[in-house]
Order: C-alpha cells, then sequence, then structure tokens
C-alpha cells in the first residue's frame, strides 16, 4: 500500500477506521473516479482501474443511493487475469449531496460523495438567479460540505460587479462569495486558499454556468470539453455529461457534475441558508407561525418594512414547502416497501405450513 498516494486521495484515520474490518480479509481500499453503466474507475494505492460491483452487494441495494457514488471510498479485490476488480462494501459517507431523482420516482440520487469544500456557480449573465443559489445553499448544508459561492463571468458585469456581491451576501449566511472570470483570470488565485492535497472539492451549478472552463483553468489543459455562449442571450451551454474525480496540479481533487436544469430538494432544512428569517421569527406571536396569514408576524411585518425582501420570505416558504412534500412522499415509499416485505415473509411462511403438511 502507498500511504502517500492514498492520502493525496483524501484518505485519514477516519477512513481507515472504517476500513479495518475489510483491512482484515485482505481487500484494498479504492476511491471512486467515474461511474458509467455500473462500471467503475477506481483510483487506488498505486494506480487506476476498472471495476464491478458485486453480485450480492447489488442485490442488497435496494435503492439507488446505496450504489457506490463518485467520490465514495471502497473496498475492493484485485481483479483476476485481465478482468476487472471488484467492490466488495462501500465505506461510510462523511459528506454527500443528493437531490430528488429527475422524474415521477420518489427516489434519492447521490450526485457526489465526501466533499469537503462545495463551490456553487452561478452566472453573471442572463442565467443569474438569487433563488437558485438559496436552494443549492439548502442542500449543500445538509450534504455536510462547507460551501462557497461563485460568481462566475464576471467580467460581462465589469461596471455592475459590487450590486450583485451584496446581492448575493445578503442571501448568503455568512458563506464565502468570490467574483470570478476565465476570460480575465479575475478572482482565479482565490481557489489556492481552498485547494489543498487531499481537499476534495465539487463545482454545482445550473447548466451552461461555465464550471467546465473554471476546471480546465484549474487543471491548466482543455481537458473539460466547453462551447460558446449562445449569442441571443449570451447563456452558456452544457458540456458535461457525467461526474468525474480528477486530481489537480496542486495536489487537490476535483469532482465535476453535470449541469442541473432540475434541481429538486431530497431532504434538509431551511436554517442554515435563512438565518435571518428564523431570527425574525422569534418575535412572532406564535412559536409554529409559517408566516402567512397569522396576526402579529415578526416576518411579514420586516416585508412590510421593507427590510426583508418580498422574494426571500417568498422561497423561504417554497422549499419549506417542498421539503415537507418529499418527506411525506418518502415516509409513504417506506411504508410500502414495508409492506411488500412483509407480503413476501407472510407468502414464505404460508409455503413452508403449507408444505410441512402436505407430508404429514
Amino acid at each position: 500500500m502507498e500511504p502517500d498516494r492514498l492520502r493525496a486521495l483524501g484518505w485519514d484515520d477516519t477512513f481507515a477506521a472504517a476500513f479495518a474490518p475489510h483491512a482484515e480479509r485482505q481487500w484494498q481500499p479504492a476511491r471512486v473516479a467515474l461511474e458509467h453503466q455500473h462500471i467503475y474507475r477506481l483510483y487506488t494505492a498505486t494506480g487506476e482501474c476498472l471495476a464491478r460491483v458485486r453480485g450480492r452487494l447489488r442485490h442488497r441495494a435496494e435503492a439507488r443511493e446505496a450504489f457506490p457514488a463518485v467520490g465514495d471510498w471502497v473496498a475492493m479485490t484485485q481483479p483476476q487475469g485481465d478482468g476487472d476488480a471488484v467492490i466488495e462494501a462501500t465505506l461510510p459517507r462523511r459528506s454527500k449531496f443528493s437531490r430528488k431523482a429527475a422524474g415521477e420516482l420518489t427516489e434519492e440520487q447521490i450526485v457526489a460523495a465526501n466533499i469537503d469544500i462545495v463551490f456553487l456557480v452561478s452566472g453573471l449573465d442572463h442565467d443569474f438567479n438569487p433563488r437558485r443559489i438559496e436552494r443549492y445553499l439548502v442542500t449543500a448544508w445538509d450534504g455536510g460540505a462547507r460551501p462557497v459561492i461563485l460568481l462566475n463571468k464576471a467580467d460581462l458585469v465589469a461596471d455592475d460587479q459590487a450590486r450583485f456581491v451584496d446581492e448575493v451576501e445578503a442571501i448568503a449566511a455568512g458563506t464565502p462569495v468570490h467574483l470570478v472570470s476565465t476570460r480575465t483570470r479575475q478572482g482565479l488565485e482565490i481557489f489556492d486558499q481552498y485547494l489543498d492535497v487531499g481537499v476534495t472539492t465539487a463545482f454545482l451549478g445550473s447548466s451552461g454556468v461555465g464550471k467546465s472552463t473554471l476546471i480546465n483553468a484549474l487543471i491548466g489543459e482543455d481537458r473539460q470539453r466547453t462551447k460558446e455562449v449562445r449569442e441571443k442571450d449570451q447563456r452558456g451551454r452544457h458540456t458535461t455529461t457525467h461526474r468525474e474525480l480528477l486530481m489537480l496540479p496542486s495536489g487537490g481533487l476535483l469532482i465535476d457534475t453535470p449541469g442541473m436544469r432540475e434541481m429538486q430538494l431530497w431532504e434538509g432544512n431551511v436554517e442554515e441558508t435563512f438565518g435571518d428569517i428564523e431570527a425574525l421569527a422569534e418575535g412572532c406571536q406564535f412559536r409554529d407561525c409559517r408566516h402567512d396569514r397569522e396576526p402579529k408576524c415578526a416576518v411579514r411585518a420586516a416585508v412590510e418594512a421593507g427590510t426583508l425582501p418580498a422574494g426571500r420570505l417568498e422561497s423561504f416558504q417554497k422549499l419549506q414547502q417542498e421539503l415537507a412534500y418529499q418527506a411525506t412522499r418518502q415516509d409513504q415509499q417506506a411504508q410500502i416497501a414495508q409492506k411488500r416485505k412483509w407480503k413476501v415473509i407472510n407468502k414464505s411462511v404460508r409455503q413452508m405450513y403449507k408444505s410441512r403438511n402436505s407430508t404429514e
């Protein structure tokens, strides 16, 4: 085993302790760099290899989130001959960024795992949306990573940058906010304070905000495919199609993710992101005030006085309603799964007694 190589991949004492039972079986640690149709590329102590999930692990993984995700640490066995390695187990995640899977299914999709710092990228073009930033902040805080907000394409608003920074800082709840531009190289030096050996970062944002261009600037080569912005609205076009863990020349690690046209929350709370509203709510007459039509609502009073933007309160209420709805759907799905489980058990018991009675 190459301890320096593993540390460069983000290995530490916490992961080592979780891996100890697997080490006794002569399994080896590895980190998921890329996943494509259940074939994984792993970073190992000595290099890279392709791997597949062991059949029994796949059988036990009843939900999508139980499968390894990019950034996960896994226990693997070496390939036999020219075959692929085998993933035997996944170590507990320190943090994760997840969302509700797109579509009608109530299912969690793990976007990336074991992230230390998450860069939330917003483009300062026609795609700029403070409400979307709030949504990403809720998910980032709940996932356990430290969020940092990047306002990209700062060159497009060269004469009005301070206004955008002030607007975002007002909703950022103390989260660092940085202006960056790959065209002019503005602000790119800020990455030096975040990227370090063994530190895992992730870039998250909607399609076309310029994540791939920023990553190319950090890597020092055009590894991530990019496209020019559309002339009619100056918006970038989505080019990244998969999640991938990259090793940077600085020694840090970076997870690139596809732009998300649909960002539905899976779980979390809004306290970190909306600390200003939570503080105002202390002055409401009712402890369970929804800040809607209740009398003596301190939050609505702040909106009427102009000290709290109405859009801020609307976003708070919308996200709360969405999280409550998801919690209800997840509870319903859990109840359905439990009923199915007991139905299978009861059927097996009946068959057992039927078989026993037929032999007597």
